[in-house]
């Protein structure tokens, strides 16, 4: 049975799960389109934040007992000018892959929402199909200036 269950603080992760396996879980199958485990983390952290324009929640997502998707929505606590949320992260197990798991993950977390929704995808990543057939819509290309470390 396809289960998913919202965590909205880390006292809501249950015995078979906590922020560390969450963000093991992340790291491993987001594979070349993810991120550090330490970034997987701040954005975990984001999520279970009390200040003020912060929050979020994640999303497990299991087959029977067995952990097979996650998500990471973050609030963005902005309105209009940029979406309210911002889907980090999103990830299924390899092995369930082109079973429709990612779309009903990516369509909980849209309906748990208040207010709209962006994401980054990279061009090559073979998840972008799917969120253009969910609705989501390539309206400007993102652009990033990096300062040198000092």
């Amino acid at each position: 049975m396809f289960t998913i269950r919202k965590i909205s603080n880390e006292n809501e992760f249950k015995p078979d799960l906590n922020k560390q396996k969450f963000v093991d879980f992340l790291y491993l199958h987001l594979g070349e389109f993810g991120d550090s485990k330490t970034a997987i983390g701040n954005s975990i952290d984001y999520v279970f934040s009390s200040a003020e324009g912060k929050g979020g929640f994640l999303l497990a997502a299991y087959e029977d007992s067995q952990l097979i998707g996650a998500l990471v929505m973050i609030r963005t606590g902005m309105v209009e000018y940029i979406p309210e949320n911002l889907l980090v992260y999103v990830a299924v197990d390899s092995k369930q892959r082109g079973k429709g798991y990612g779309r009903k993950i990516v369509e909980k977390a849209i309906g748990l929402s208040d207010g709209n929704v962006s994401l980054h995808v990279e061009y090559e990543n073979p998840a972008k199909r799917l969120y253009e057939r969910i609705g989501f819509t390539n309206k400007y290309a993102e652009m990033r200036f990096k300062k040198e470390q000092q």
